[in-house]
């Protein structure tokens, strides 16, 4: 093959290939740059005086599934004013033994979900190679918009156990994540950010606790405090097992078991169910009364969430509430008391509809990392491969 296309192949402007050898694991490409005029980096005069030649290796990308390496045959050229310097060459940074397109490749690589030993094993560096380019890459906050969702994981970072993620619900994608979730925390957060900017917020999402909705109420007084979806609805589920678990308990050993494993049959949505499964599904709701009352308390609220109308929506979950109350059910009261206390917060959801779904998600992917990578204690190394994997 003609030099000419070994060189284009290679796609490094400017070299020459003069020798290829390979194994069963690796190829050495010999390689070397025209004469130029130099300017050197001491009195800034140029100059063509070639002192010596050294050889260095270089890792590279990649090639047909073996280790590649360049022996470049670099020069140092000499000055009149004494200086001796090498040359300068686009491909390598100073100080360095592996081209710029190979730690590009190894930053592209670290998007993907795999730990970071299997890029070094990917890319022929070492472990801390790529641990040293991780860290060379920063992120900085996203700005507030009008639309927030803060949500908590559990990173086991040196910051602490859990941390806290902020996300646009809207645009899909994190704005920053925080070292720990505690009030005094996200006070202080909250507390640095321009105020026209907070003032600028119209909806802030979050779960049923408590100090996310006093912070939105304290920093964020425009907006609309939305509990996200899942986090009340999963109340009346739970709602429902409990009464299961609790009328188990006087059953004789057989049945239990049956209800135990039928008890999808119950959490199911009723018209989901084929022909023959609303039969069973009947006949378990026959057993006792506090169970058929907790079916139709389910069903009626999931009846409630799926109602397109919000004026409907406001008027039956106000006469759910009540139904709960009155229904004799200990497990039902309680979920009553809670959606009681929550109302405004709740009706807000069914009124705007953003979740914290893309949150949750993002939530996942940050497992997968930190799964992958048996853990991250280094905050700053997680944040920075979280916002680096998912924006």
């Amino acid at each position: 093959m003609p030099n000419n296309l070994i060189t284009d192949l290679l796609n490094l402007e400017g070299i020459f290939v003069k020798k290829i050898t390979q194994a069963d694991n690796y190829l050495k490409i010999f390689i070397e740059t025209k004469a130029t005029t130099q300017t050197c980096p001491c009195c800034h005069q140029p100059t063509k005086q070639i002192h010596d030649y050294r050889e260095q290796k270089i890792k590279d990308l990649p090639l047909q599934f073996k280790d590649c390496y360049l022996i470049l045959r670099k020069r140092r050229y000499r000055c009149k004013c004494g200086k001796r310097f090498f040359e300068k060459y686009h491909f390598l940074a100073r100080y360095q033994q592996r081209t710029t397109r190979l730690t590009q490749y190894i930053a592209n690589e670290l998007r993907n979900s795999v730990s970071i030993k299997a890029v070094a094993d990917k890319a022929n560096v070492s472990h801390s190679t790529v641990t040293r380019i991780l860290d060379t890459i920063h992120y900085s906050s996203s700005p507030l918009k009008d639309a927030i969702a803060i949500d908590e994981f559990k990173g086991n970072a040196d910051t602490g156990k859990y941390q806290c993620i902020i996300v646009n619900p809207k645009k899909n994608y994190i704005m920053d994540i925080l070292p720990d979730r505690t009030r005094s925390h996200l006070s202080a957060y909250f507390k640095e950010l321009n105020r026209n900017d907070r003032y600028r917020v119209k909806f802030f999402v979050c779960d049923m606790w408590q100090p996310y909705v006093d912070l939105a109420y304290s920093y964020f007084p425009n907006a609309v405090v939305i509990i996200d979806k899942y986090h009340f609805i999963r109340h009346v589920t739970w709602a429902i097992e409990n009464v299961r678990k609790r009328i188990q308990k006087s059953m004789t050993p057989t049945l239990r078991k049956y209800y135990k494993r039928s008890r999808k049959l119950i959490l199911t949505r009723y018209y989901k169910l084929k022909d023959e499964d609303k039969k069973a599904c009947d006949l378990m709701l026959l057993y006792n009364d506090d169970l058929r009352k907790a079916h139709m308390l389910k069903e009626w609220f999931y009846d409630i969430c799926h109602n397109e109308k919000y004026s409907i929506q406001r008027k039956e979950l106000f006469e759910w509430i009540k139904n709960a109350e009155n229904s004799g059910i200990k497990e039902f009261k309680k979920c009553a008391a809670t959606f009681r206390h929550w109302s405004k917060e709740i009706l807000n959801a069914f009124k705007y509809g953003l979740t914290n779904g893309v949150t949750e998600g993002f939530n996942n992917k940050i497992k997968v990392l930190k799964r992958i990578s048996y853990g991250i204690k280094n905050f700053e190394r997680f944040r920075t491969r979280i916002l680096h994997s998912c924006n």
